[in-house]
């Protein structure tokens, strides 16, 4: 056995931690610049940082080369030092990548997987203070930045652990107002990492057990951070299960669905956490399909047989129905939440074929648990129309 491990240099779990957001800054440097999703986050910030002097960025939509862009001329403009990123994993991950290219030099494109220059971060980023109000991407303890390129119709990462931030900061409290559309859709990405880091052919035995807490506690509290935003013991769960996905896929990969998903939200509008949950029950059967037939004696099935009983909390299935309770105990929450199928953002059967040889590139895609043929990549996505 043999992996590296690697997570955010801080982390700190304290509802109305934001309020001691200055205490953090102080000593990282004199500018600060504010990557945010909105207004309301953004005078929160601004109250708590006080005489410290900083530059704002709002990001709207997921990052794109374009944005990083205009983030980074900010920065540059502006002479900032340190880097907040406060909301979805869209702002964060724009703070991300701007403190990395802050501390490299050069552009997005540079450094971009697949579709960039593919250039590597060599020098550490600018010191960023990382503070999620979503609970999905994980994004404050992963090592990647997710960014768009529209004329390739991709999503790819620019990725090294010199971009980790120096602190993670999770504030239950900043999500009671997240609307319910958001939870669902950020929660199902949350669970759907969890999952697939779990069952990464890269998984290590800390990835798995932090990967298993975030299931146990997506299972019982998803739903309930749906049906009240109010709630903060779900909303905390819900935070440190995005935590914990995060530094689970940044130490062991991801999968299938998460290949899927980077050409599926470069070529549609369609939310990342809702491509997530619609691919993921699918994603599973035919992974299971394809173990039971090629390599029936993986220790996957295993894997997948307890994501069912720590779902649904039923330690008594066998390991062929604990497998089907997954399936199921999934399905069922997507239809609670309302979360829209696939259909419904314009993607029909004639994104099949082309979205297939775009995630076979995807880097997510060489850590799910069997190869998947072009005809089973197929079938899941027919399955998720």
């Amino acid at each position: 056995m043999k992996f590296e491990f690697f997570m955010p240099g801080r982390i700190i779990v304290e509802r109305g931690g934001l309020a001691r957001l200055g205490e953090f800054v102080a000593g990282l440097g004199k500018k600060v610049l504010v990557v945010h999703n909105g207004p309301a986050l953004l005078q929160r910030v601004e109250k708590e940082l006080g005489a410290i002097s900083f530059e704002v960025y709002r990001q709207k939509g997921e990052p794109t080369v374009e944005s990083v862009s205009e983030a980074l001329a900010l920065a540059r403009a502006g002479g900032c030092e340190v880097l907040i990123g406060i909301g979805g994993g869209s702002a964060v991950d724009t703070a991300k990548a701007t403190a990395a290219l802050l501390g490299n030099g050069g552009e997005p494109l540079d450094y971009m997987e697949v579709v960039g220059r593919g250039k590597k971060i060599t020098h550490p980023s600018y010191p960023w203070i990382a503070v999620p109000t979503t609970a999905g991407t994980g994004a404050e303890a992963t090592r990647n930045a997710v960014v768009g390129y529209h004329a390739k119709q991709f999503k790819a990462s620019i990725r090294s652990e010199l971009m980790l931030p120096r602190l993670a900061l999770l504030d239950a409290e900043l999500a009671v107002g997240v609307p319910k559309r958001v939870t669902a859709a950020s929660g199902a990405d949350a669970l759907c990492q969890v999952i697939e880091a779990y069952t990464s052919v890269n998984a290590n035995p800390i990835t798995d057990g932090l990967a298993l807490e975030g299931i146990a506690r997506a299972g019982r509290s998803l739903r309930r951070a749906y049906d009240n935003g109010s709630d903060l013991d779900a909303r905390e769960d819900m935070a440190i299960t995005a935590l914990l996905s995060g530094i689970a896929l940044t130490n062991a990969g991801l999968g299938a669905v998460h290949g899927f998903a980077a050409p599926m939200g470069g070529s549609f509008t369609v939310p990342h956490g809702v491509v997530c949950a619609a691919l993921l029950p699918h994603v599973i059967r035919m992974n299971v399909r394809a173990l039971r037939e090629r390599q029936a004696a993986s220790a996957v099935l295993g894997k997948y047989a307890a994501v069912g009983r720590t779902l649904t909390g039923r330690r008594e299935l066998a390991d062929e129905r604990a497998v089907d309770a997954a399936v199921e105990f999934i399905q069922e929450m997507t239809a609670y939440m309302q979360i829209p199928r696939l259909r419904e953002f314009g993607i029909t059967g004639a994104a099949v074929v082309p979205m297939v040889e775009l995630a076979k590139k995807s880097s997510s895609m060489r850590y799910n648990p069997v190869i998947l043929t072009d005809d089973e990549l197929a079938g899941v996505l027919w399955a998720a129309l």
